[in-house]
């Protein structure tokens, strides 16, 4: 009875604690359910707040519009200065090199002593062959009287024709042997001279490549056996080669022929380290024709060079002036973008979008790029700021191009 009382109490107690449980679990489920809600919406409004910002502002460059300059002609190109004479020293006889009479580097004079070659054996086949010529005139004086006296007893009776005729050819012979030993003298004589080398001309000297003490070889026609000692170069005046294009030469050409006057011909220099072209040489030399490959024609100018300062394979700025004067547009060489063929400059337009434009670039002037077309004079030239692309809104801002000196000019003033 008791028992059975106790199981009553406890399966009732059971199925309270279960209907006590249900609302507990359905409060977690609509916790839970209401947190997946808020993370969906939160998430959402995080990732178009963050689309928002990735959005980037419009950049601000700064734009002006390009000087305006009426200004003289003028090309400028790069070249490289070579020596108007240049000469390997070559052995012309064989020997010992027993002097050298130079240090390296050093400037010698025309005629200037620099190398012996151990002269003595030369100096005894000179000595042989005017013993020949000696022997060789001996004989012809003693073939002379013998000729003489055939021919006094010829007149006479006393002799025979064929007896003149025999110390007439002796005496021929006697007189060719003495030729052939003079020229034999030469010969040893023209070793001899050779075994010294001069200076062909006033210039500098290169390294010596064959200390004293070695043997050289030489040959008279400077053959692969010869042995090369130094080399030589002229330094006053100096050459200036350089490469104009065909479009330059062309413009360079009419200019020069308008003109018919040696000025025509003066070009102005400076070295890569100068910022005036204070130096002047003269234009001696176009080649007769242009090179297919490149498209340019060689050029060269003689430059005085009294303080001995331009050195062969130094390279050096060419400016050729020209008389006629255009009206041209500045901007700063920054503001131009290069392709593989073309000349860019951005500008803003109208609506402040960025557009391309091709121009046609000179040399700089003022420290500023000459454009000789395809830019206009009401154009805004986007010359500083952030990079921008054509088609990219921007938000210009004005600016002024500085206008810089022109290297030493005295026919324009900006």
């Amino acid at each position: 009875m008791d028992n059975t009382m106790t199981e009553t109490t406890a399966n009732s107690t059971n199925g309270e604690n279960s209907v006590l449980r249900r609302p507990r679990v359905y409060a977690g489920i609509a916790v839970l359910v209401a947190l997946i809600v808020a993370t969906a919406i939160i998430g959402s409004q995080l990732s178009h707040g963050a689309s928002v910002r990735a959005a980037p502002p419009t950049p601000t460059v700064s734009v002006s519009r390009p000087i305006q300059r009426q200004l003289h002609g003028r090309m400028q190109f790069l070249g490289q200065f070579s020596p108007v004479n240049q000469v390997e020293l070559k052995a012309q006889v064989g020997g010992t090199l027993t002097y050298i009479g130079f240090k390296d580097g050093d400037v010698v004079a025309k005629g200037s002593l620099l190398f012996i070659i151990d002269p003595t054996p030369y100096q005894i086949k000179v000595d042989e062959a005017t013993a020949q010529v000696a022997k060789a005139r001996a004989r012809l004086e003693l073939a002379t009287t013998e000729l003489a006296r055939a021919q006094t007893l010829e007149k006479t009776d006393a002799g025979t024709v064929e007896n003149v005729d025999q110390r007439s050819s002796e005496q021929h012979a006697a007189q060719a042997s003495l030729d052939e030993a003079e020229a034999l003298v030469r010969d040893a004589k023209f070793d001899l001279d050779h075994a010294r080398v001069y200076a062909p001309f006033t210039g500098r000297m290169g390294t010596h490549l064959v200390s004293v003490g070695n043997l050289v070889s030489g040959n008279r026609g400077g053959g692969s056996s010869t042995t090369l000692l130094a080399t030589i170069v002229s330094i006053d005046p100096i050459y200036l080669n350089f490469d104009m294009s065909e479009g330059d030469y062309l413009n360079f050409e009419r200019e020069r022929a308008s003109r018919k006057s040696p000025l025509a011909d003066i070009v102005d220099i400076a070295l890569s380290d100068e910022h005036h072209f204070d130096r002047h040489g003269t234009l001696n030399f176009l080649d007769n024709s242009l090179d297919r490959s490149s498209g340019t024609i060689h050029a060269r100018a003689t430059v005085p060079n009294p303080d001995l300062l331009l050195t062969p394979g130094e390279f050096g700025r060419v400016r050729v002036n020209l008389p006629s004067s255009r009206q041209v547009l500045l901007v700063p060489d920054a503001a131009i973008s290069a392709d593989q063929t073309d000349r860019m400059v951005l500008v803003a337009g109208s609506d402040d979008v960025v557009k391309e434009k091709k121009v046609q670039t000179g040399d700089l002037r003022y420290g500023l790029r000459v454009i000789y077309s395809g830019l206009a004079l009401s154009d805004r030239v986007v010359i500083g700021g952030p990079p921008v692309v054509p088609g990219a809104k921007v938000l210009p801002k004005n600016d002024t191009i500085a206008v810089g000196s022109d290297e030493g000019s005295n026919q324009d003033q900006p």
